[in-house]
């Protein structure tokens, strides 16, 4: 039975690889360096470190001459390209809903005979830790509070008033809803194509496998990885500033004489690094038991807590004012969707928010996009494009519009009908410590207050060990499986990154590092566009072809079910009529 199993694998892998791989003797990490425990890509590895460790160095050494370089970098970038960032994004979605409605839909990603590596619930507790986790934690409540009182220029709204808010939850929404999850989605997809189907490296050299052919493993190759492992790695620290700095004021917050009155815990810098060191431990544990025993589970782990402090939000606040407010905000959102996805504000008084938020939620999610996208790919094998898109792009934009209006909402609600206290202290105190004023409104505001500490820990420790996973793909030639060495030296060195970038020059440094990372990348996806469609047209002209149904033939002549139950006509006739899936 067991060598019958093996003859069918060899069988409907060979199906794969002959009908739809490209004509190459190269394979995923075939020029390797193999030592000290490590499998690395000669050229990208060693590059990627320098470079790194050059602007690194540089933000050191420098100091306040670096924060006004980086400062000019960004109003240079937000000045004169945000039009660009805002038209790519649009772009995105556009095609990405082409690729999940269009006749591609129903290719499989990984091929006819692909089956799912995780349960639906597991892929998406690890998609939505490792695209949003910190990010919401950090901006729920603070920003809609600073639209409250800072209204965007596209919204004709009173500051402090009902239409005010309304104003900041649509705002809101439009940068947490599904412009972000498209960026992630098309990456994702791209990633996962070229390497499940075309049995090609898992890195972004591979999707331009239709333009460039043979010379992705040439300097062509090395330069998009090395762009992807910057963008990564710097995108990835500026995340990780942010979860930290709000770690830190929460400990403070609670423990402190604002609530518990047991401990002083102190709020800067110096904390912050010893934060980043204590946890990047813990995250590198995680990516030494692998993807299965430490990623998946603590991803777990993640959407469970993330439902606890929902619902407490959801039962001990406002209720029926947060689920007005989500319906609302919806409308709103749906409504001016086309209007703010275009707004840049150069023919009003609304630059400031376009520019200051809007191109720095876009080019930071860009700079996201090599991690998410490539770690979405790798737990993605087995989905149809379809199923793809649904999961990647409509549920968690759907799913942040709840969480931003339990706490967005209820910080507004507190404004409007409350005593203010959340917005008092949030102008006082600044960002990192509105969740937690927020949560002291309700009752056991210091456990749920340590619940929410707790949840954006583990989603550094999970977006830290995620970040590894990629930039180890990155840097081994696109290898599916790497040492556990080298998964740890990276884990190591983006908590290094995060501690060496938050001393020198501040969260400023790693945004602007985002965001210059961001607008060289948004033109890599912007061609990403087109070698997608070029792949899954390919895909779906083979699955059409006599070639395959020819060998669907050959494997039925050969007692071989790919599909359980069907003769060897219905079999050919429903591949060709479903391309890319034999399930019922």
């Amino acid at each position: 039975m067991t060598n019958s199993n093996d003859s069918t694998d060899r069988s409907t892998s060979n199906l794969q690889a002959d009908v739809f791989y490209p004509e190459t003797e190269r394979e995923p990490g075939d020029g390797n360096i193999q030592r000290w425990g490590l499998d690395i890509h000669p050229v990208v590895f060693p590059a990627a470190l320098l470079v790194i460790g050059v602007f690194v160095a540089a933000t050191l050494i420098l100091g306040e001459q670096a924060a006004s370089v980086y400062s000019a970098v960004r109003g240079f970038f937000e000045g004169n390209f945000g039009w660009f960032f805002l038209l790519s994004v649009n772009l995105f979605i556009v095609v990405l809903a082409y690729f999940a409605l269009s006749k591609y839909g129903k290719i499989t990603l990984g091929g006819v005979e692909a089956e799912k590596e995780f349960s639906d619930f597991s892929w998406m507790a690890m998609l939505f830790s490792a695209g949003m986790g910190i990010g919401l934690m950090f901006y729920s409540v603070s920003e809609p509070l600073y639209y409250f009182t800072n209204v965007p220029g596209f919204f004709d709204a009173e500051a402090g008033s009902g239409a005010a808010g309304i104003a900041a939850m649509t705002q809101t929404f439009f940068h947490w809803g599904f412009h972000p999850w498209a960026i992630y989605g098309l990456v994702g997809l791209g990633l996962a194509f070229f390497s499940f189907n075309r049995g090609l490296p898992l890195t972004f050299r591979s999707i331009f496998w239709p333009l460039l052919g043979e010379r992705i493993y040439g300097w062509p190759g090395h330069l998009i990885d090395l762009v992807s492992v910057f963008a990564t790695l710097f995108g990835l620290a500026t995340s990780l500033g942010l979860g930290v700095a709000q770690i830190n004021t929460g400990l403070s917050y609670i423990l402190g004489e604002s609530m518990l009155g047991v401990l002083s815990v102190p709020n800067n810098t110096g904390m912050q690094i010893g934060l980043i060191a204590v946890i990047t431990l813990i995250a590198t544990a995680s990516v030494a038991a692998g993807l299965e025993d430490g990623i998946r589970r603590l991803s777990t782990l993640n959407v469970f807590l993330m439902f606890v402090l929902l619902a407490f939000v959801l039962v001990a606040g406002a209720t029926m004012s947060i689920f007005g407010a989500w319906v609302q905000g919806l409308g709103n959102y749906f409504s001016d969707f086309l209007s703010l996805a275009f707004f840049t504000g150069t023919l009003g008084d609304g630059a400031s928010t376009v520019n200051g938020w809007t191109v720095f939620y876009w080019a930071w999610w860009i700079a996201w996009s090599p991690f998410v996208g490539m770690f979405v790919a790798r737990i993605s094998k087995g989905r149809t494009v379809r199923e793809f898109v649904f999961g990647v792009f409509v549920l968690p934009s759907l799913f942040s519009t709840v969480w931003l209006s339990a706490f967005g909402g209820s910080a507004l609600f507190n404004s409007l009908q409350g005593n203010g206290a959340v917005l008092a202290t949030y102008g006082e105190a600044g960002q990192t410590v509105a969740m937690f004023a927020l949560l002291e409104q309700f009752p056991f505001s210091a456990v749920s207050g340590l619940l929410a500490v707790t949840l954006v820990v583990t989603f550094f420790v999970t977006s830290s060990d995620s970040g590894s996973l990629v930039v180890d793909h990155l840097t081994s030639g696109g290898k599916h499986d790497v040492p556990r060495t080298q998964r740890i030296f990276w884990a190591v060195t983006e908590g290094l990154v995060a501690s060496l970038l938050l001393y020198g020059g501040g969260l400023g440094a790693l945004q602007t590092a985002a965001i210059a990372t961001g607008f060289p990348f948004a033109v890599v996806l912007v061609i990403m566009c087109y070698t997608v469609y070029l792949g899954l047209d390919k895909e779906y002209e083979l699955l059409q072809s006599e070639e395959f149904a020819e060998r669907i033939e050959d494997l039925a002549d050969e007692d071989i079910d790919i599909d359980v139950g069907r003769s060897r006509t219905s079999v050919v006739t429903n591949v060709r009529e479903n391309p890319g899936t034999t399930d019922d």
